[in-house]
């Protein structure tokens, strides 16, 4: 089982950037962020596979950028000119696979409030 640990959730004002990490206790092949928003099903942010491998939803496409430090098994996600509507609790996961079977750890969240 891989640790994940987030950090960098915090409250930012609309048109704010903020940065959030997360740091895993293993090598993933994957590693994903998402948002959940209370009463809403856990929607998907941004991945990134391997090292270079992006994909974004639309809602957040030119405004976030997903990264990922192999050294620190560390996945970023900066977030600018951030709205409103992004107020979320973030969750990063990783994916591992092993003997062809794929596992999903999830991370404990982090609570982005954004003011209008």
């Amino acid at each position: 089982q891989v640790q994940l640990v987030e950090s960098g959730g915090g409250l930012v004002q609309a048109g704010g950037s903020l940065k959030l990490s997360c740091t895993a206790s293993g090598r993933a092949s994957a590693m994903n962020w998402y948002r959940h928003t209370p009463g809403n099903e856990r929607d998907f942010v941004a991945g990134i596979i391997g090292g270079s491998s992006t994909n974004y939803a639309d809602s957040v496409k030119g405004r976030f950028t997903i990264s990922r430090d192999d050294a620190t098994n560390t996945v970023y996600l900066q977030m600018d000119s951030l709205k409103p509507e992004d107020t979320a609790t973030y969750y990063c996961n990783a994916v591992t696979v092993t003997d062809g079977h794929y596992k999903t750890d999830w991370g404990q969240g982090a609570h982005v409030p954004v003011s209008s």
